[in-house]
């Protein structure tokens, strides 16, 4: 028990004589901290005699301030990359939704297209709309080339979204 009690009385006379900074000392050793992160030995022993503690407190207050504001950094970037991945994956929603739309739409006038080509009254032959080859319609013997090829082409402009499609059809 001897040992132990030797060890406790260390410990108080270890933390008695430390002091700590009060609110002046810890402001010159912050505009000190923003002007320099690292502290070299000439400042630290400068510090130490302005603010009258040890040098190896400065030190240890540098090093300690050091840390915490590596973690406040890091805690702002993880901060700053959270806010970017939220406002990016709120655009990723809102262009599939526009992708969605657009698709949907693109459909509805493939099948209005093809609903038009395959009327009898419609001076066109006939198109399938089941096949791949979409751009392949036969043409009414009475039907007018031009008019099956102006469709046709507005066609592929449904399917590739060419930019200036159709004006220069509609003429």
């Amino acid at each position: 028990m001897n040992n132990f009690q030797t060890q406790d009385q260390k410990q108080p006379s270890k933390l008695h004589n430390k002091k700590r900074l009060n609110q002046e000392q810890v402001r010159l050793l912050e505009r000190s901290f923003t002007a320099h992160k690292k502290l070299d030995p000439e400042l630290k022993l400068k510090l130490a005699n302005q603010l009258g503690v040890p040098p190896r407190q400065v030190a240890i207050w540098f090093q300690n301030k050091r840390a915490r504001w590596k973690t406040q950094n890091l805690e702002f970037d993880y901060n700053t990359v959270q806010v970017k991945l939220e406002n990016a994956l709120a655009e990723k929603r809102l262009l599939e939704k526009d992708v969605k739309q657009l698709k949907e739409e693109l459909k509805q006038a493939q099948e209005m297209l093809f609903a038009n080509l395959n009327q009898k009254n419609y001076p066109f032959g006939s198109c399938d709309s089941s096949s791949n080859n979409y751009g392949s319609c036969s043409e009414n013997v009475d039907g007018d080339h031009h008019h099956v090829q102006v469709l046709q082409e507005l066609y592929a402009c449904l399917i590739g979204g060419g930019s200036g499609c159709g004006a220069e059809l509609l003429r």
